[in-house]
């Protein structure tokens, strides 16, 4: 299928693209890597008049570390820099650990992580490892920047925090041990996620974030309240524990998979991921 007609603008400052934004409201949409967007456009489940490209503004695809030493990614930087870069492999190992399950290679070479978190797919695999990681976002819009921390990132379904008239410039993680990981149980054809679920452990606990399941990526919490209290849990503690990743929240039912196997995956994934990123940190010291 074919999109329909539309306005396409190509900016080459931030500034400029804000102005195109706040010039034609409602009526505009934000193009990065395009692999959301563009399908919605065929389909005609999204038809903007105007198209925002950002994929020409070079200074929104970056690694680097700011002055408080965590890491800051510019909105453009793509799945594949991601899952390439040294400094996060050996800094921030879960982040390139997620960006590899992104789809495929062609999808993962032209997505970019801004674009994947302002669409807010309660399926995709950044928003599980984003909440793991408190990470925290630049939004700029025309009255300036405004920082928004991941637990008000994720609205809802397909909504971020993100106004019609912003975009999302940078995302800041912090450096981490070697104790994380990802696990995931993904759609076959689509690659993405029935329920994936990201771990954090660090001298103040453990951080689960878990996507997939329910309509925005949460965190497990009562998980994490019930390792809290166990200074080295053994292999049952964990089991018990992760048996509570899906309280407090209402899984998804589609063709995919029932409510029911969802909240099932997240406890099998949450326990798998707690044990890997367990299993890392003994190897770390070694």
């Amino acid at each position: 299928m074919y999109p329909a007609n539309f306005e396409y603008t190509r900016p080459s400052t931030v500034e400029e693209a804000v102005a195109l934004l706040g010039k034609y409201g409602d009526d505009a949409k934000v193009l990065a890597g395009g692999h959301s967007l563009i399908p919605a456009m065929k389909l005609r489940l999204a038809r903007p008049n105007v198209l925002v490209d950002i994929g020409r503004i070079t200074n929104l695809n970056y690694v680097k570390t700011d002055a408080h030493g965590r890491f800051a990614i510019g909105a453009m930087t793509t799945h594949a820099d991601i899952a390439a870069s040294r400094p996060l492999r050996t800094k921030c190992p879960l982040l390139p650990e997620t960006a590899a399950h992104i789809g495929d290679v062609q999808v993962r070479n032209k997505g970019t992580i801004g674009g994947s978190l302002v669409h807010a797919d309660p399926a995709a695999d950044y928003p599980g490892a984003m909440l793991a990681l408190n990470a925290e976002m630049d939004l700029v819009g025309p009255k300036g920047k405004r920082v928004v921390r991941v637990a008000d990132f994720f609205v809802a379904l397909l909504q971020s925090a993100v106004g019609p008239d912003e975009i999302l410039t940078e995302i800041r993680i912090p450096e981490t041990s070697p104790a994380v990981a990802y696990v995931k149980t993904e759609q076959k054809a689509s690659g993405f996620a029935l329920a994936g679920v990201a771990v954090v452990q660090s001298m103040a606990g453990f951080r689960i974030g878990v996507t997939g399941v329910a309509a925005k990526a949460y965190r497990a919490s009562a998980v994490e309240h019930v390792l809290a209290k166990l200074k080295s849990p053994k292999p049952e503690e964990i089991a018990q524990a992760s048996m509570l990743a899906a309280d407090g929240v209402h899984p998804l039912s589609d063709i995919h998979a029932s409510a029911e196997y969802r909240a099932h995956l997240a406890q099998i994934n949450t326990r798998r991921a707690i044990e890997k990123a367990l299993s890392r940190a003994v190897a770390a010291e070694k």
